[in-house]
Order: C-alpha cells, then sequence, then structure tokens
C-alpha cells in the first residue's frame, strides 16, 4: 500500500469530474493515501474539498512561485484553517531561485519577500503543532537549498521538515536529517541523468524518506512527458526498490509509516 506525499490533486491539470477515475487509477495500483498541497490562498478551499474523501489529506501553504501575488497577511488568512482536522500540514512552501522575479519585481526583493514568507509558514506551523512541506529550486548550485536549511535550523525544535522532490547530493539530505528532517523522492530520481539523487536514495536511512509524484509534474519513467498522477507513484517505488535491493512491499510499508508519522495519519485507503 503505497502513499503519495506530495501531489497537487486541485491544480488546473486535473478537471473535477476526473478526480473519481485518477482515484480508481491510483486504487488499482495500491496507492491509498494523498496527500494533495495547496500552493495559494485561492485552491486552500478546493484542496480541503478533495479531503473529505477519507484517503486523501490537505496541506496549506503559500508556494514561493506566488508570494507576489499572496496579500501581506496571507499567513495570517491560512492560520483560519490551521485547526481543520482535514489539514496535516503546512505547506507547499519554501524558496524559488529558479524561477526569475515578475515584471516590476527586483530579483533581491521577490527572494526578500520568500524568505520572509517561508519564517512566518514556520512560525504558523509551531504554533498549530504541525510539520512543514519546503520546496528549493535554484539555476545553479543550490543557494534556495542552504537559506531555507538555515531558516529551519531556527524552528528544528518545534517543527519538523521534508524538503520534498529532493534531488541533491547525500550530504545536504544528511543536513537535514541531521535537523529531525525528512527528505522525499520523486519521479526525477527515475530519469537516466539523475545519478545523483540515486546515491542520495541508496545512502539514505529507509525511516528518513517517503515517496511522491508531486502530480501533475515531472512524471517517472516509464510515463516521462506525460501529466503526472497518484498511481505512478508506485514506478518510482518500484525503481527505488531494486536500487536499494529490498522488497516493495517493505519499501512501500515503511515509506509509509514514515508518512504516518510526519502527517500524522489515520489509517484509512480508497
Amino acid at each position: 500500500m503505497f502513499t503519495d506525499s506530495h501531489c497537487h490533486l486541485a491544480s488546473k491539470r486535473f478537471c473535477p469530474e476526473e478526480i473519481p477515475a485518477v482515484l480508481e487509477r491510483a486504487r488499482l495500483a495500491d496507492v491509498t493515501r494523498m496527500i494533495t498541497l495547496a500552493t495559494s490562498l485561492d485552491d486552500v478551499p478546493a484542496n480541503l474539498l478533495l479531503a473529505e474523501n477519507p484517503a486523501i489529506h490537505a496541506c496549506i501553504g503559500i508556494h514561493p512561485c506566488d508570494v507576489h501575488h499572496a496579500p501581506d497577511d496571507a499567513v495570517a488568512k491560512l492560520a483560519t484553517y490551521a485547526a481543520d482536522p482535514r489539514v496535516c500540514a503546512i505547506g507547499e512552501t519554501g524558496l524559488d531561485f529558479y524561477h526569475p522575479a515578475p515584471d516590476e519585481w527586483e530579483e533581491q526583493r521577490f527572494r526578500d519577500r520568500q524568505k520572509a514568507m517561508l519564517r512566518e509558514h514556520f512560525e504558523l506551523a509551531a504554533t498549530h503543532g504541525l510539520n512543514i512541506v519546503i520546496h528549493t529550486r535554484d539555476r545553479e548550485e543550490a543557494a534556495s537549498f542552504e537559506a531555507a536549511l538555515a531558516i529551519y535550523r531556527e524552528f528544528h525544535a518545534s517543527v519538523r521538515a521534508v524538503f520534498h522532490c529532493f534531488i541533491g547530493p547525500w550530504e545536504n539530505a544528511k543536513r537535514v536529517l541531521d535537523l529531525g528532517g525528512l527528505v522525499s523522492f520523486g519521479g526525477v530520481a527515475t530519469f537516466k541523468s539523475a545519478h545523483l539523487v540515486r546515491e542520495t536514495i541508496l545512502r539514505c536511512p529507509s525511516d528518513c524518506f517517503m515517496l511522491e509524484t508531486d502530480s501533475p509534474y515531472l512524471a517517472p519513467e516509464p510515463h516521462r512527458g506525460k501529466r503526472n498522477e497518484p498511481s505512478f507513484v508506485r514506478d518510482t517505488a518500484v525503481a527505488i526498490a531494486a536500487w536499494r535491493g529490498e522488497p516493495l512491499e517493505s519499501l512501500a510499508w515503511q515509506t509509509g509509516e514514515t508518512a504516518s508519522r510526519f502527517f500524522r495519519l489515520r489509517a484509512h485507503s480508497i
């Protein structure tokens, strides 16, 4: 039984009418739990509505690429949802230094706003006893990772973070784990060019990582180039189990248990 620890079922690339079919394909692939994440204030209600299905849980947050659209009190507005039982963590939040600053924004001002809002997300998570889902992405090197890790270090005693869609070296993953955090691996790990993250996967302790799709983005092999969906987490799991020399069932159970602890999930299936 697999857990997709990171997907975006409220994305416009999923029509609401097709969600039942998406969930049925997930069930047939033994994907029984999904975490759907908001990326803006506007899509929080849609994600909470999806989480009325007992197999789906929701996270609430402002994606770093959306901070220029978000009002100054965006995180305060998120706080009104934080106690909702359908909410299992804060996110997706983080830092994105890959995409250029939007029109009329200086690069440094845009990055500073991302950092300020990330810190506010951590404060929200700490106040409500929730964990947090972190996005980092860079054009080169690892500036966003370093900056996000520095902010995490301020809060690690009270909030646990997962650095999702992790593609970095083991040395960076270990720095996250040393703070009590987790990493999560998705479809990028199956790409032929992903040698670095495969080395990380081999060295990562079994109770320190989760599986994800980040659907509708970044579909794994053999679906690369298609719209991603939760059922494809099985393909990533098959590849990772083979690399690590583990039974698929064992990997599914362990990553599911890790997700249960991080998101404080109840046992549900579809």
